[in-house]
Formats: structure tokens, C-alpha cells, sequence
């Protein structure tokens, strides 16, 4: 067989059978190719036969090319589901996968989770659900989260009248305060292809999210899918679905976004709110010191 041969039933199994949605698919389909360059195989039985040190030499060149241990707990959870796969076509269903865990990052992180951290919580969530359309739903509310810095309460509460989204979006929050967020290209595409593929009706004054039932989604299976997610990726349990909202805050801060454009994007009454995202980590302070300081380069 050759590797359009494996990618292409791949690809169908994860389509047809499993019901992932279009993104998952490229990720998993992606993961596998990128295993199938590393070293040529013949057969499913040959994939199947993968063991802990040959994927262990794999995920150090995948690191090699720059790859972060979250970035490294995800392909490793996508090629284990192919490995998987292979077992199934080569009718070893009873066969161990390698035994290998995704690499565990250090305690004491700032509650924030790192730009890679947030992309990966949204994508392992989609990837990893049983259905793909909630999946899809799963990653845009998350999206939405740290794309836009809403709470989940503001999330769950979009209509299906404020879709299909524009550039800005108008949010009601507490105290029924309304504010105007812009929405980035990744967070639109997310909404519309969870709208396209949700199998219930979405009506203009109803719920945009809806739960698996078609009812209004319950906040509680958001933070159960990112809790499992976070888990997979050896994140802390501070990793919570409010912690994409003061990741955007923090991440804003300090590409340079001044305090009063803050309180708006995140809603706050006073700005004494909006100050507590000025304090930073000290490690990672520490850490900018020492790679941007003229004497620590010496």
C-alpha cells in the first residue's frame, strides 16, 4: 500500500465511522502523514506494529522541528488513534498500543495558558469527542472564549440570529452591559462549521449552542470536554474554560494593548478590574530578562 493508500481510508474511517468533523480530520490526517514521511511502511500490520521507543525517537524529531509539549501531547494522541486503526485493518483488535504518555509540563504555571496551550485545548476537544458536530460546537465556544474574551455565560448566550458573525459581535454581559468585540477569521469559521454540521434546527431567537439533545447547551459539558482535554495535555487544573477568557486579557496586555481598550473588550465596570492582568508571572518575567538583557547574552 502506499501512503495516499493509508491516508485515504484513514481519512473515510474518521469521516464515515467515527463522524469527526472536517477539521479533525486534516489534524488526524495531517498527524498521520507526517508519521508515514518519518519511515516508509508497506502494510497496516507493519503501522500496527509501532512500539514505545520508535514512537519515542518520532516525537524527539517532531520536537526537534520546534514542537512544544502541548503541540506533543496532541500528536501523540492522534497517532495513537491511528496506530489503533492500523490494528483494527490488520485484525489485531487485541493488540497494545505503545505505552507512552504525553510529556507532563512543570507546576506553578501562571493561571494564563500560553497562545499553543489555548489552540491545542480547542483542537484536542474537537478531536477527541465522540461526536463530531459537538466537538466542532465544543472548540468554537472555547474559541470564542480566548478569541474573544467572553465568559462562557456570554457565549452560551449567542442566538442563532447572530449568525453568521462579522467582524464584531455584540455582547451582553453582567448587569446586561452590552460591548462590542471584534471576532477573528478562526473564531467565524469555527462558529459556521459547527453551525453547519449541528444536526438540530438553530432558530433565530433560540440558543446558537446547543446540547447534544438539541436543548440549550449546559456550561457543565464545556468544562467537562476541557477538563479532559487539559488533562491529555498535562496542563494544571487551573486550565479552566475562564482561564482562555484571562488568557486573551493577558496575551493583549502584553503585545501592548493599553488598559482602558481592555475594560472594554472584557466588559468590566471599573478599571481597578482590568488592573489584575498587569501582573506578571515572575518566572516569566525572569525568563524575558534573561533572553532579552544585553549582559545575559554574553
Amino acid at each position: 500500500m502506499t501512503k495516499a493508500d493509508f491516508l485515504e481510508q484513514w481519512r473515510d474511517h474518521l469521516t464515515q465511522h467515527r463522524r469527526r468533523s472536517p477539521h479533525t480530520v486534516r489534524a488526524y490526517g495531517a498527524a498521520a502523514a507526517r508519521l508515514l514521511d518519518y519511515r516508509e511502511h508497506t502494510s497496516w500490520t507493519q503501522i500496527a506494529r509501532i512500539d514505545g521507543p520508535e514512537l519515542r525517537r518520532y516525537l524527539a524529531s517532531r520536537r526537534a522541528e520546534g514542537l512544544g509539549n502541548a503541540s506533543v501531547a496532541r500528536e501523540l494522541s492522534a497517532i495513537k488513534a491511528f496506530i489503533a486503526f492500523a490494528a483494527a485493518q490488520s485484525g489485531q483488535n487485541d493488540a497494545r498500543l505503545p505505552g507512552l504518555r504525553g510529556p507532563r509540563l512543570k507546576k506553578g504555571l501562571p493561571r494564563p495558558v500560553t497562545p499553543d496551550d489555548a489552540r491545542n485545548l480547542a483542537e484536542l476537544v474537537a478531536d477527541t469527542s465522540k461526536e463530531g458536530w459537538i466537538g466542532a460546537r465544543d472548540r468554537a465556544v472555547l474559541l470564542l472564549l480566548y478569541g474573544a474574551g467572553l465568559r462562557i455565560a456570554e457565549a452560551l448566550s449567542l442566538k442563532g440570529s447572530d449568525i453568521p458573525l462579522g467582524s464584531t459581535l455584540t455582547v451582553t454581559g453582567k448587569g446586561n452591559k452590552q460591548r462590542v468585540v471584534p471576532i477573528l477569521p478562526i473564531v467565524r469559521e469555527a462558529v459556521e462549521e459547527y453551525a453547519r454540521h449541528c444536526p438540530w434546527p438553530i432558530t433565530g431567537d433560540g440558543p446558537l449552542f446547543l446540547g447534544a439533545k438539541g436543548g440549550p447547551l449546559n456550561p457543565g459539558m464545556v468544562q467537562k470536554a476541557m477538563a479532559q482535554a487539559r488533562k491529555a495535555l498535562g496542563l494544571p487544573a487551573t486550565a479552566t474554560p475562564h482561564a482562555l477568557r484571562h488568557s486573551f486579557a493577558t496575551h493583549l496586555l502584553g503585545a501592548g494593548a493599553d488598559l482602558r481598550s481592555l475594560q472594554e473588550l472584557l466588559g468590566h465596570a471599573s478599571l481597578g478590574s482590568t488592573q489584575i492582568y498587569t501582573k506578571v508571572d515572575a518566572a516569566t518575567l525572569l525568563d524575558t530578562y534573561r533572553n532579552a538583557h544585553p549582559r545575559e547574552k554574553d
